[in-house]
Parts: structure tokens; sequence; C-alpha cells
């Protein structure tokens, strides 16, 4: 089942070369394979093309720290933070944070 939405996501991504949705939809898609070249191929390219597709950021953050590249992720989830916060999305902002935070260590809990 799985092929056959990545092909179909494939084949409209070959009409619709520059559709932010189908781009995040394939990344997300190899992702969920571990296929994590093509995932972090359209993640990517997600945030070079299309730097306010907000969802891009939390998702390549976490591809990021799955692959050991922990700074990259870091980055990432700050630059995410920021657009979100420029958006007015605090919804995304508040995801974000809650990652970076992780990913410094900075595990707050409540008492």
């Amino acid at each position: 089942m799985q092929h056959i939405r990545l092909q179909k996501l494939l084949d409209f991504l070959k009409n619709e070369p520059n559709d932010p949705f189908l781009k995040y939809a394939l990344a997300t898609e190899y992702f969920s394979a571990s296929d994590h070249e093509k995932a972090l191929f359209y993640f990517e390219d997600l945030i070079l093309n299309h730097p306010d597709y907000i969802g891009t950021y939390y998702h390549l953050g976490k591809l990021y720290e799955i692959i050991n590249r922990q700074s990259e992720a870091i980055l990432v989830y700050k630059k995410g933070m920021d657009i979100a916060r420029k958006n007015g999305d605090n919804h995304a902002f508040s995801e974000l944070q809650t990652v970076y935070n992780s990913a410094n260590g900075l595990n707050y809990e409540d008492d």
C-alpha cells in the first residue's frame, strides 16, 4: 500500500513540481518508510524553496536527530520557531520550542 501511495505522489509531483504539500507528503512517506536519504532530499528542498511551510521544521529536525546531526536539528528548530513567530503560528511555535529545548537538554517538567 505504501508503495502505491508513493507512486501516486510522485506522479502528482510530475504535474505540480513546485507544490509544497506534495513534497511534504513525499518526505513524510519516505520518513515513515525509514528512507532517510529521500526524506532528507524533500525536507531540505522544502526548507530551501518553501521556507514558510512550517511543518517541515519539526520533521526535518527530528530526522536530523535520528541521523546524528544534532547541531543541524537545533538550528532547524530555531529557524522554524522564528518563522512560526513571524507568522503568528503559536501552536507550531510551541511544538518547535518543546523539541528545541529537548534537543538542547532543557527538559522542563511541571512540579
